[in-house]
């Protein structure tokens, strides 16, 4: 069990998948735009009773619908905003990937709000970190929003940052295997450890 939602993003091997849904992560992402479909699959078959998002940056809604049938999700996360009322008619609760450096995110929150299960914060600075100015804005908008944090997480910052904010959850990355069954996931597995609870 988890202290909080955590989704894990752009999985792609199954001691990755097996591990995270072993210690709880309610939410497994998989990018739909580059997984081979029969890995995916394949992965799939091992991963009973978890949530499955079925990740795109694709902003073509054809494209999309087209990926979400092949994939059959249980969530889905895009970035094409402008498209939303589109993709709601697939049918499936939406992650709403949005930009902390370049997008106006009040007014985007404010318009999708509505349309999303949940918003997910990346930050295209490289530098992003938490600092006091960055954390009480994330902490106004998770009052208003269901927002799981995709940036400036470490394992000594996690905590903190659920006592001190009213997150929703939070979001990490996967790793690639270096060889079968070894990937180099440590900082992912350092995270989770310290929010798992006994309860």
């Amino acid at each position: 069990m988890l202290k909080t939602t955590v989704k894990v993003s752009n999985l792609n091997n199954l001691s990755d998948a097996r591990y995270c849904a072993g210690m709880g992560v309610e939410l497994l992402g998989f990018s739909m735009d580059e997984l081979d479909f029969e890995k995916y699959k394949e992965m799939r078959g091992w991963l009973a009773g978890i949530q499955v998002v079925g990740e795109t940056d694709s902003t073509d809604v054809s494209k999309i619908i087209e990926l979400t049938e092949n994939f059959q999700p249980d969530y889905l996360q895009v970035s094409a905003w402008e498209n939303l009322a589109e993709i709601q008619r697939i049918g499936l609760p939406i992650i709403l990937k949005v930009d902390f450096a370049t997008a106006n995110l009040p007014a985007l929150f404010q318009t999708t709000k509505g349309m999303v299960e949940y918003f997910l914060l990346e930050n295209s600075d490289e530098f992003g970190v938490i600092d006091e100015a960055i954390l009480s804005q994330v902490d106004a908008w998770s009052f208003q929003y269901p927002i799981l944090l995709g940036f400036g997480l470490k394992e000594s910052n996690v905590n903190d940052l659920l006592e001190q904010t009213q997150l929703t959850g939070f979001a990490l990355k996967g790793n690639d295997e270096i060889r079968p069954g070894f990937g180099d996931f440590d900082e992912l597995m350092n995270i989770l450890e310290v929010l798992e609870t006994d309860d």
